[in-house]
């Protein structure tokens, strides 16, 4: 669960950093974002297991191959569709429906692979999923509260319910991903399963930057430049870690443990830029790490795996 924990922190510096980016000029488009990103990670991920002498560094292990490619795949899906729904939607609406990811993980992680799934589980799920509610604070929910909207000018109804479409589409990629990593097990070295993921990334995004004629952006100053290595290393590291919590927990407990980006994210913004969170903030802070701290510390459901997930 440390492991999760410590991802988190990660994941919630680069998009951090990422939001900095966005914030030159000119912008960086989310295709050429997942591009550097993935890429990096690709590298690191290559030239680590030759380094270290891991067998088969670029197909996998025999008997998971067609996991680590649907994991591949599911990934790409899920990363694709947060980036693509934050063209219509606010960060805050984004990252609420990405959270629904640990419920549906917890359902097809109790179906497909006979995971046990416990009461206090469940619980601490919902009251972690209230605690990101009240942190992001989604105009739809709280309209009464919110009178700006974040979504920004000209956003038709149309277009917010395509980009909830789409951000439910990456809702199952991302589930599909954490289900997939659960079923590899420790049959696959964390890098093999972290270089096919990041491996479809850079292709299918290197890819979308071509049919939609998208133009790279070039550094132009040593603070781009800078942040955007900044994306690649956080982005690896976060990875590594979540990668080897979801490994050692499971689908339910591991995905739980997410919540807690969003602690990170608003002690950063209160650092970084400056951001005071208000008392709804605080409290939903407060349920999220209560909420992980129950699931850290609740002994693990015993399932029809549990001798297998303890062996390498």
């Amino acid at each position: 669960m440390l492991y999760i924990i410590a991802s988190q922190f990660f994941f919630a510096s680069m998009n951090l950093s990422v939001k900095m980016l966005n914030s030159l000029e000119p912008p960086v488009h989310a295709f050429e974002v997942i591009v550097v990103r993935m890429g990096t990670t690709l590298i690191c991920c290559v030239t680590y297991m030759i380094v270290t002498g891991v067998p088969n560094p670029i197909i996998g292990p025999k008997g998971v191959r067609t996991l680590l490619v649907f994991r591949g795949i599911s990934g790409f899906v899920g990363l694709c569709g947060l980036y693509l729904s934050l063209q219509y939607l606010s960060v805050a609406d984004a990252i609420v429906l990405t959270f629904l990811t640990p419920i549906t993980t917890a359902v097809t992680g109790s179906l497909l692979l006979k995971e046990g799934y416990s009461v206090t589980q469940a619980v601490a799920g919902v009251f972690s999923l209230l605690g990101v509610i009240l942190i992001a604070r989604p105009p739809f929910l709280f309209d009464s509260i919110t009178a700006i909207n974040p979504d920004g000018p000209g956003t038709t109804p149309a277009q917010r319910l395509g980009a909830v479409g789409i951000a439910m589409i990456g809702v199952v990629g991302a589930t599909g991903a954490y289900t997939s990593i659960r079923a590899i097990g420790k049959r696959a070295h964390p890098m093999h399963v972290m270089t096919f993921f990041s491996l479809w990334c850079t292709i299918m995004a290197s890819l979308g930057m071509v049919v939609f004629d998208i133009p790279a952006v070039y550094p132009r100053s040593w603070r781009w430049s800078l942040l955007l290595l900044m994306v690649g290393v956080f982005g690896f590291l976060a990875q590594v870690l979540l990668t080897l919590g979801l490994q050692r927990e499971t689908v339910s407990r591991g995905s739980t443990g997410v919540y807690i980006q969003m602690l990170f994210a608003v002690v950063l913004e209160r650092l970084i830029f400056g951001v005071v969170p208000s008392l709804l903030s605080v409290l939903g802070a407060m349920i999220i790490v209560s909420s992980a701290l129950c699931v850290a510390l609740t002994k693990r459901v015993p399932t029809r795996d549990s001798t297998t997930d303890s062996t390498a």
